[in-house]
């Protein structure tokens, strides 16, 4: 066994609790459990700052049914720290709606009150065990993600498990997705992480480059082959001899040129523009797109036989919209490595400004966050960045209805019902209600029923 890991789980125990009112912190220090230190902080910044200096401690989050933490600012803080959490909670709150389910999932363990010396003991002994483990955990993983990518989702754990079972072939991969999801970071992953490693990873943008000059950028081209050509180039897929060439956008490639790169899949051979010498390349080619190649293959913008050829491995990358959980984690974990080109005093994310970018949908995803949260840490004059600050749109609360629309909702939706129980018959609807004939027509005629 691994001796500093011993000596990990035999040093001192630590722990920080955030606890509001400081009862609950109370109560476990009265219980005096040996060789525990803990440290009380009352607010979520403090308990950002004391986990900064001692990373080596556990947290414990109090729930007191008192103090409402703010739940996008805690998610934040249990997601971005490299932490085993425990949750106290009072009695009856573990199904309260004050803890959602989503909540407590960023909770190694948990335990309700009153606190049990010998069971609080034993949770405390458990996490500290798993936390001793921590220097020996892969660092993306404790980064709140996988491959150098950020992201805790159920949506990116999914891609992860792709990714692993993608490393270990040298076949063609599609990865499919909207702009800016993040498709060359994949990319550069697999590349990263397969037995290509050591070579070079070469991308091309297929939608960036005229028509004309792409089979020369592909392929390459010898001396004399046109006019300019005054020495001889290498193609990006000889550049790319023993990596990985990344084809972005392979849906803006042209038809004629779709061809040229089928006849390089099938044989791994290349001919230089005004050669007539078949090189042999060993490449390894990585597409991705943002179109939907079977409409364009059904449409006859994209050639059917090259697209089986592309997606023998396909990954789609979700939209934001679609893994909303991971955006705290993203825009802290942006912000911590934007922090030197930020004004000085901002700190980080107003409540507000966490709740709009939760609700916000993100057309242009991860690239757009990236480019609202750095331009706002430069252009804020705030300490917190705030909703304006990210140009989001303002974050409305949904209005509570009154008493008055309430009842008058219930009173048509039990009038309507009754009614159409009773086939429109007023008097039989009346007498079933228990109200007068003439108090159901006024009824009907205040609530605007249509008979």
């Amino acid at each position: 066994m691994d001796t500093s890991y011993l000596e990990r789980l035999k040093g001192p125990r630590r722990g920080v609790v955030l606890d509001g009112g400081g009862r609950i912190f109370s109560a476990l220090e009265a219980l005096g459990l040996e060789r525990w230190d803990f440290q009380v902080v009352s607010t979520i910044d403090a308990a950002r700052r004391a986990l900064r200096q001692d990373p080596g401690a556990i947290g414990l989050v109090a729930f007191d049914g008192v103090h409402a933490w703010p739940q996008a600012e805690l998610v934040m803080l249990l997601a971005r720290s490299e932490v085993e959490w425990v949750a106290l909670l009072e009695e009856g709150l573990l199904r309260s709606e004050r803890v959602s389910p989503e909540l407590l999932r960023n909770f190694n363990d948990f335990h309700s009150l009153p606190l049990d010396r010998e069971r609080i003991a034993m949770t405390l002994g458990h996490v500290h065990g798993k936390a001793a483990l921590l220097p020996r955990a892969d660092s993306s993983a404790l980064a709140g993600g996988g491959f150098g990518m950020t992201g805790r989702s159920e949506c990116m754990r999914l891609i992860y498990r792709q990714i692993e079972k993608v490393l270990g072939v040298d076949a063609p991969v599609l990865i499919g997705g909207e702009s800016g999801t993040g498709k060359e970071l994949v990319a550069r992953a697999i590349h990263q992480h397969s037995a290509r490693a050591s070579g070079p990873f070469v991308a091309m943008n297929c939608g960036a480059i005229a028509p004309s000059l792409i089979q020369s950028e592909l392929f390459g081209y010898e001396r004399g082959a046109f006019t300019g050509a005054a020495q001889r180039k290498i193609g990006n897929i000889e550049a790319a001899n023993d990596g990985v060439l990344f084809l972005d956008e392979i849906g803006d490639l042209p038809l004629e040129m779709q061809a040229n790169l089928l006849r390089f899949l099938q044989d791994k051979t290349i001919t230089r523009v005004g050669s007539t010498e078949r090189v042999k390349v060993n490449v390894r080619v990585i597409a991705a797109t943002h179109v939907d190649l079977q409409r364009a293959v059904a449409d006859g913008r994209f050639r059917q036989d090259l697209y089986y050829r592309l997606n023998v491995l396909g990954l789609t990358l979700p939209a934001l919209r679609e893994r909303r959980e991971d955006i705290p984690l993203l825009a802290q974990t942006i912000f911590d490595e934007q922090r030197v080109h930020a004004s000085p005093q901002v700190r980080g994310f107003s409540s507000a400004a966490l709740r709009a970018m939760m609700d916000y949908d993100w057309p242009g995803n991860v690239r757009e966050l990236i480019n609202r949260v750095q331009r706002a840490m430069i252009m804020s004059e705030n300490r917190l960045l705030s909703v304006a600050d990210l140009g989001l749109p303002p974050v409305v609360d949904p209005v509570t209805p009154t008493l008055e629309e309430i009842r008058t909702n219930v009173e048509r939706e039990v009038i309507e019902t009754s009614l159409k129980k009773h086939g429109n018959n007023v008097s039989e609807t009346a007498r079933r209600l228990g109200v007068s004939r003439v108090t159901l027509y006024r009824m009907i005629d205040r609530l605007k029923i249509v008979l």
